[in-house]
């Protein structure tokens, strides 16, 4: 993907901001937890925060959050659900807090939309010294024969290669973290960690999670109605989803560095 499709995926959310909120999956509190293990203090910033899926199980663990999101009607979204949250516009390559202001910086679902060029040293520059950086990712076990199957059906609109256990790892190795030349030095090896978060759906809430993804919201109508109902069909006769609710086995996947 070129950097002018990158962006058009990365801006096309706010657009369906409230849906995103009402559908989109949380992040499990032990993944979250385990991002936070190392931080050498409470101060939390939830970077690219969308609707505020991320900051919700921070606050509930009871970080002080500071939320930052470029997309005026996601921040809304995330103003709206979560008052009592410090909620700034913002984004990765440009942050708007002070040198050392926090001490850990989380990205739920968002990490692979920075330009880690520039935002590698905005995250450096906001982060205490031993502060962590983690992004956190929701991924749909497709070692589950239905899962595999409705990817099949969906195409990669519906499930890509990064919401996979398998292509997340790949994916996140290397892609998302500063580079070795620059910033890189200022922080340690990566983790990867992955913990089990089931979410209860049925057909027709996970059709209208799926629409909420950026490969579908950037598709033309028509074809964006072909594929949802392609899927629709999928579930209506598989036997694992055909009859009101299921658990839909996900994971949410855990890439954790520390700054040096």
């Amino acid at each position: 993907m070129d950097q002018d499709e990158v962006l058009r995926h990365a801006s096309s959310f706010g657009a369906a901001a409230a849906a995103y909120a009402e559908h989109r999956p949380d992040y499990a509190q032990a993944a979250v937890r385990w991002a936070l293990d190392p931080a050498p203090g409470p101060r939390v910033l939830d970077l690219g925060a969308g609707t505020g899926k991320l900051t919700a199980t921070l606050v509930a663990l009871g970080a002080e959050v500071i939320a930052v999101e470029p997309d005026p009607a996601m921040l809304t979204e995330l103003r709206r659900s979560l008052p009592g949250v410090r909620a700034l516009s913002g984004s990765a390559e440009s942050i708007p807090l002070p040198d050392a202001s926090v001490d850990a910086v989380l990205a739920g679902n968002a990490m692979h939309w920075f330009d880690m060029t520039v935002a590698g040293p905005e995250i450096a520059r906001v982060l205490a010294p031993g502060g962590i950086l983690a992004g956190l990712w929701n991924l749909m076990d497709d070692q589950v024969e239905w899962i595999a199957g409705l990817a099949r059906v969906g195409g990669s609109a519906a499930i890509g290669p990064r919401d996979t256990p398998a292509g997340w790892r790949a994916e996140t190795a290397e892609m998302h973290l500063p580079k070795k030349s620059g910033t890189a030095a200022r922080f340690g090896s990566p983790e990867q960690v992955e913990f089990p978060h089931g979410q209860r759906r049925t057909g027709d809430s996970l059709v209208a999670t799926i629409a909420t993804r950026a490969g579908m919201l950037v598709m033309p109508e028509q074809e964006q109605e072909a594929t949802l109902a392609r899927i629709r069909g999928f579930l209506a006769g598989t036997p694992e989803t055909a009859h009101g609710e299921f658990t839909l086995p996900m994971l949410t996947g855990v890439l954790r560095v520390r700054k040096l």
